[in-house]
């Protein structure tokens, strides 16, 4: 347990604790700074903790935290931005608190309300760990929407729990290893739905707990189902969702620590600062930026016309190629997979320079998916007929009759919208690839909602597209102990999104249909309608220049193609053909390129 906390330290170097478990008898005792063997009868179950302190930084936020008659005891990982809502009437019902965290409350709403009364109170991020003694049950939880990881490792011997899968490689007799089933999704969408490329290791999925008795049989319940959002007849506009927006933003400004903003200069992370800035005084509120000197990947302009218009402090950090060499490794062995998105290295870098100013940042995650935010989701898109298919047709010819036969159901039509990869990209390096095997998942998930048009698309997307970018922004703040927060999924913010009308979000402006219409107009009027309406440009990344730089054309003849061919699982002959020529590469070729580049380190550290 000890060698699990200490390679993940970077998640909590503030206080660290540990207590062992007898889950037949429902013993629990503190054991931090001693030794396993100091507990009376040998523990079935260990609770490890590594705490960033963020509310109450005393030692009575400590855990794990058991309760006063010792049978019951919790870990929280992340933030309930409405426990002190409760904590008055806990204390009128005999709760007595020993200092001001929110896992406190969170404890004894558990132990007032129980597990399915307690998760109907929560507003937040969390993941938690539940040992109850009067039961005899372990019960693993992960929010709402995914905001905070929780990994099991479900072996023939034992079952183990993480938030980072790493610390499983401290675990005698564990080895890791791939799982190539997945192989075919991973290449096409880039992330693999709250599994693993790793045999054994799953991330509980959002909205579930599994509970887990000393026998070691696991049952998964679901307590929330974003399915089910937006049924109600109430109808959401501008004023409502700007309403439900800012009361998400000055909920979650809640902190004992410095906070600040994640300030890309697009719509969604200028209004989470705006609305930020507007509950401090002004001059206050700190953002921090990445820029680019490539001025087509640069939206240092509108982040200072924020800065500007609310007075911020503002931090910008440079991003060029050779961050990415410096950074590319750490940053694998934090993500714990390939670098799907080469943004990542941004977010990494970003990251490390704002712990030297903020300890908390909000950003405007989760926004394109509950508001309609891509360009995927405008009309004609995944029309059968249309310049979509006949660009996509001429990128697959060399995969043509398997891309007519998916390309041609509306189902797998939608679902390809939302792939990285082209289908002939992913056989020219992958001779193993199954488009089936790639879009099974993802079309059972389809299948499952009700909603139809943008609101079934929406909910498809915070499902399946959201998870991954989740995790991307919590491994890279969590590497430099800096926790990420996201107002646009609080519990009211997102049934607010759920209940805007289709066509409220998608709608022509000046003869152009626009994703995202009532956030752009909300921007509009707080910037000017040039801010809110220029084309979206995402968080992009020089590849033809890194890939052409020396020092990394070095690496690649050196290592990385080298490793790939030992290796044996992708082609490398067409990336050795591409390799030759960065500069005339497509963007697809680009992007297999980098995967490609991720995949041999991320194998040669958790692997190998």
């Amino acid at each position: 347990m000890l060698s699990m906390l200490a390679i993940q330290r970077h998640r909590g170097p503030d206080d660290s604790g540990v207590a062992g478990i007898d889950m037949r008898s429902g013993r629990i005792e503190k054991l931090d700074g001693h030794v396993l063997s100091t507990f009376e009868t040998k523990p079935n179950l260990v609770f490890g903790f590594n705490r960033l302190s963020i509310l109450d930084v005393s030692h009575a936020g400590h855990q794990p935290m058991i309760n006063e008659d010792a049978n019951v005891a919790l870990m929280m990982n992340g933030e309930v931005y409405n426990a002190f809502d409760f904590k008055s009437s806990l204390i009128d019902k005999g709760y007595r608190f020993e200092g001001n965290s929110d896992t406190e409350v969170v404890l004894n709403l558990y132990l007032e309300y129980g597990l399915d009364g307690m998760l109907d109170r929560l507003n937040g991020m969390f993941a938690l760990a539940i040992f109850d003694g009067r039961k005899g049950s372990l019960y693993l939880i992960r929010d709402r929407v995914g905001i905070k990881p929780l990994y099991v490792l479900t072996d023939r011997n034992y079952i183990a729990f993480a938030s980072e899968i790493k610390s499983f490689k401290a675990l005698p007799q564990v080895e890791l290893a791939l799982d190539e089933s997945k192989l075919s999704e991973f290449l096409l969408f880039r992330n693999v739905i709250n599994q693993t490329l790793f045999k054994d290791i799953v991330n509980i999925t959002p909205g579930t707990y599994w509970e887990i008795p000393a026998s070691g049989e696991i049952s998964e319940f679901c307590y929330y189902d974003i399915r089910k959002e937006g049924g109600q007849s109430t109808a959401v506009g501008q004023k409502e969702l700007e309403a439900a927006l800012r009361n998400s933003v000055s909920r979650q400004m809640i902190s004992d620590v410095k906070l600040g903003c994640q300030l890309s200069g697009g719509v969604d992370s200028s209004l989470v600062t705006a609305f930020a800035a507007s509950t401090l005084p002004k001059g206050s509120l700190e953002t921090v930026s990445i820029v680019f000197s490539e001025e087509n990947f640069s939206e240092k302009k509108y982040m200072d016309r924020v800065a500007a218009d609310f007075q911020l402090l503002s931090h910008q950090f440079n991003l060029d190629a050779s961050a990415y060499l410096n950074l590319i490794d750490e940053a694998v062995w934090h993500f714990e997979q390939p670098l799907n998105h080469p943004n990542t290295i941004g977010i990494k870098l970003l990251s490390r320079e704002a712990k030297k100013h903020v300890t908390v940042l909000l950003s405007g995650e989760g926004a394109d998916e509950a508001l309609a935010g891509y360009r995927r989701f405008l009309p004609g898109c995944a029309k059968l007929l249309s310049l979509t298919t006949l660009k996509k047709a001429i990128k697959n010819r060399g995969y043509f009759l398997p891309f007519v036969r998916v390309w041609g159901e509306e189902i797998s039509r939608y679902v390809l919208q939302t792939a990285f990869g082209d289908l002939a990209v992913a056989k020219a390096i992958y001779p193993r690839f199954s488009v089936r095997s790639a879009l099974q998942r993802r079309s059972a998930i389809w299948h499952s909602i009700e909603d139809r048009s943008s609101k079934k698309k929406r909910k498809y997307e915070l499902l399946t597209y959201l998870p991954d970018l989740l995790m991307r922004q919590d491994k890279m703040s969590m590497a430099h102990s800096i926790e990420n927060r996201v107002p646009f999924l609080d519990n009211e913010m997102l049934t607010a999104a759920m209940q805007v009308d289709d066509a409220l979000l998608i709608r022509k402006k000046r003869g152009k249909w626009e994703g995202k219409f009532l956030l752009k107009e909300l921007c509009m009027e707080l910037f000017d309608e040039h801010f809110a309406y220029r084309d979206k440009m995402g968080f992009g990344i020089p590849l033809k220049s890194f890939f052409s730089s020396i020092p990394f054309q070095t690496r690649w003849e050196r290592e990385l193609l080298p490793g790939i061919q030992k290796r044996g699982i992708f082609n490398s002959k067409p990336l050795a053909r591409w390799m030759k020529n960065p500069g005339a590469m497509t963007a697809e070729k680009l992007d297999a390129i980098w995967l490609m580049v991720g995949f041999e380190i991320w194998a040669n550290q958790y692997i190998d």
